[in-house]
């Protein structure tokens, strides 16, 4: 695919007189759009999952209030977080009424070592605000560790370490299963998807070798789940950088366990060495997308050549770029990801739908290249509008020759069209770069739309650096540092709103429209 960063390297080639003329010229593009063309299914595969800071935050007003803002943005169906095992919740404590004698009586009815309070009070609160556990099963209780001090360096510190003893574990994730059957109905639970740990091909899981000792834990809890019910939906390897796939495959099939979809992750500054095992330089606009078809092409070469694929985490950055996941930079890129994996792929969950957040401890700003569509203060950031604005796609698409644009039906026989300007991001890394000009030139779309009749309207609604971007607005205060003021929150809350949608005239069914560089707009038409 010729991107629009090969563009760029082409004409910088051609001279630099036509640089220095032509360099802010605006691209043009000519597309054609017929709202009786054929269709395919597009589901909206990019928004059914999120991903969260670990379980515990849950519990959290904070967390909730985000929650709800983008329930009512997206209409996401399951959220995914860490740590739902880890002590902190208050799953597993053998020693809960020994240890604390004055607990004996009022706990004499209940001796046993799980306790599922916290677990209630949190996919309580999921549910209660339509939304379902996606369940990662991680991370290790202490007191069944094999050894309680392997903790991962993350702020919250989890255990990495396989169990002591599988049946404590085996007992252990029954006793769960058995508990959410009970409480909410195998109707409900078969519904959600059971994830067995988090990335253990990284440093989320202690056991050495660590391939082979992966194969043992995801072989009993998979055994111990559908102990419980065939019906419990249960997958893996949860890999991080789209890998072992294959061997996940190979080992399941081997050993007959039990296996309802495949789980990985991928991000889009991955290396291809990581990713591939090769030296190319992959661009970002593009790595998610060589992830997925990479995935998808072994899930259809192997035993289970029909296994839903789950991308459970993907974002455009595994490290915290504010020019990247705070910025309008994020709606360009996750368009065109859309573009590229539709088709490739069940489920991809964004990491993650909020920066109430702890991997790296507190937050102390707003805006330090955080995972979430939801800043600090419940301060929307430009990734939520780039989501609210793509939920207003349709569910079939329209083929276009164009990697800069998609265009979907609506039921009532509109339609509904995004228009992108990639272009990579005006700084990387974690220090933040104010951009001192535009990303790159801009570009314009002549649209030509037919049969929509002679009453079609439109609206279009735009994300870019001056709509729907409240870092424009931390910027013009200076970047403060440390709390921020009542006054300064509701400044920056009402920045990040979505810009009100501009009318859009059209004249025999043409129309033009701009988009800066690092620009997302989506054209809806009503017949």
């Amino acid at each position: 695919m010729l991107t629009f960063r090969g563009i760029w390297i082409f004409f910088l080639s051609l001279s630099v007189c036509t640089l220095s003329v032509d360099a802010q010229e605006p691209k043009h593009e000519v597309l054609h759009v017929d709202a009786q063309a054929a269709t395919t299914p597009f589901p909206h595969f990019w928004e059914k999952t999120f991903g969260s800071g670990r379980a515990i935050l849950s519990l959290r007003d904070s967390y909730r209030t985000d929650l709800r803002t983008v329930k009512q943005a997206t209409g996401f169906e399951s959220i995914r977080f860490h740590g739902i095992l880890m002590d902190e919740v208050g799953v597993y404590d053998p020693d809960r009424v020994t240890k604390n004698p004055g607990l004996a009586a009022e706990a004499a009815h209940d001796s046993s070592a799980y306790n599922f309070f916290y677990v209630d009070q949190i996919y309580d609160g999921l549910l209660e605000n339509g939304v379902k556990p996606f369940v990662e099963l991680s991370f290790m209780p202490r007191k069944m560790a094999a050894d309680p001090n392997q903790l991962h360096p993350f702020w919250y510190h989890p255990d990495v370490s396989p169990p002591k003893d599988y049946k404590l574990w085996d007992d252990m994730i029954r006793a769960l299963a058995a508990h959410l059957v009970e409480r909410y109905g195998i109707g409900e639970v078969s519904t959600w998807k059971f994830e067995v740990w988090n990335e253990p091909n990284l440093d989320f899981w202690g056991g050495r070798p660590n391939k082979d000792t992966y194969w043992t834990l995801y072989d009993h809890t998979a055994r111990a789940l559908k102990s419980v019910s065939p019906r419990i939906q249960v997958g893996g390897p949860a890999t991080a950088q789209a890998a072992w796939v294959p061997d996940f495959l190979s080992h399941v099939k081997a050993e007959n366990v039990p296996v309802d979809f495949v789980s990985t992750h991928v991000y889009a500054n991955d290396t291809a060495k990581d990713v591939f095992g090769t030296s190319e330089q992959i661009p970002r606009d593009v790595m998610v997308y060589r992830a997925v078809k990479k995935v998808h092409d072994q899930i259809v070469s192997s035993a289970f050549p029909r296994l839903p694929l789950i991308f459970s985490e993907y974002n455009a950055s595994y490290s915290n770029e504010p020019n990247v996941t705070d910025a309008p930079y994020i709606g360009p890129w996750l368009a065109n990801t859309i573009r590229l994996c539709d088709g490739l792929t069940d489920s991809m969950d964004y990491w993650a739908f909020s920066d109430v957040f702890e991997e790296q401890g507190v937050e102390r700003t707003p805006f330090y290249g955080g995972f979430g569509l939801v800043g600090g203060d419940h301060i929307p950031k430009a990734s939520l509008n780039v989501f609210r604005a793509l939920h207003q796609l349709g569910g079939r698409r329209i083929q276009l020759d164009s990697d800069s644009a998609l265009a979907t039906a609506l039921p009532n026989g509109g339609l509904a069209i995004a228009l992108w300007n990639y272009a990579p991001p005006t700084g990387t890394g974690a220090d933040y770069t104010k951009p001192t000009g535009p990303a790159g030139p801009a570009r314009t779309f002549e649209l030509q739309l037919e049969h929509l009749g002679p009453h079609a309207h439109a609206k279009l609604l735009r994300i870019d650096d001056t709509h729907g971007n409240s870092v424009s607005a931390f910027d013009a205060m200076g970047r403060p540092s440390g709390s921020l003021t009542p006054d300064q929150v509701a400044k920056l809350q009402k920045a990040g709103e979505m810009a009100p949608a501009e009318p859009i005239k059209f004249q025999a069914g043409h129309t033009t429209i701009t988009v800066p560089a690092h620009g997302l707009a989506v054209l809806i038409v009503q017949k």
